[in-house]
């Protein structure tokens, strides 16, 4: 069940990789493929690559995808993707960085930021800050194969490090319901590799 939060988040994310009207767009974790179904077929879309650890997951989305050209489908994990993905005019981590134990961000980060070195990536993670407006208990994360959830702070603290030493610059968005204290119930980073 897809929920309104969910869709806007989608929605916003779906704008943000359209903006620069890419080419190849790459889908990190793509699970049952919401992303690429709203991708596939637009426009001037040359090649769209979906990866996910999970073969049942990508099972499920090869019955929903349409088959058309450009459109791959692949299993593979973002800590280590197939180096032919390096390039790409943009790359989505869409709610994946939550699943992976924390002592794995640095292997995230060689594999993304310094081997495929997309144009642009695009972030988005849970807000901890506002699991309260959901009802979810303090101590406790939305969903039970969430590693960990950050609030803003921390997540912007982690992807300005990771922008800056990889040659990225960064900017960020709250997503969902964005309430005046709390922020959203998402939050988004869009690195832009610098141009020098």
């Amino acid at each position: 069940m897809t929920t309104a939060l969910h869709r806007d988040r989608l929605d916003t994310v779906l704008a943000e990789i359209l903006a620069d009207a890419p080419t190849r767009v790459l889908d990190l974790g793509c699970g049952d493929g919401e992303l690429m179904l709203r991708l596939a077929g637009t426009h001037g879309l040359e090649r769209l690559v979906g990866i996910d650890p999970c073969a049942g997951t990508l099972a499920r989305l090869r019955s929903r995808m349409p088959r058309q050209a450009g459109v791959e489908i692949r299993m593979a994990s973002a800590l280590d993707p197939p180096p032919d993905l390096a390039g790409f005019d943009c790359a989505a981590l869409v709610e994946v960085i939550e699943h992976l134990d924390p002592a794995h961000l640095s292997k995230l980060e060689r594999a993304l930021w310094r081997t495929l070195r997309p144009a642009k990536l695009v972030v988005t993670t849970p807000n901890a800050e506002f699991n309260t407006l959901l009802g979810v208990p303090p101590h406790r994360f939305r969903h039970p194969d969430h590693k960990f959830e950050w609030p803003r702070v921390k997540f912007r603290a982690w992807a300005a490090r990771v922008a800056h030493a990889h040659g990225y610059d960064v900017v960020f968005q709250d997503l969902g319901g964005a309430h005046p204290k709390l922020g959203g119930a998402s939050q988004m980073a869009v690195f832009r590799r610098e141009t020098r």
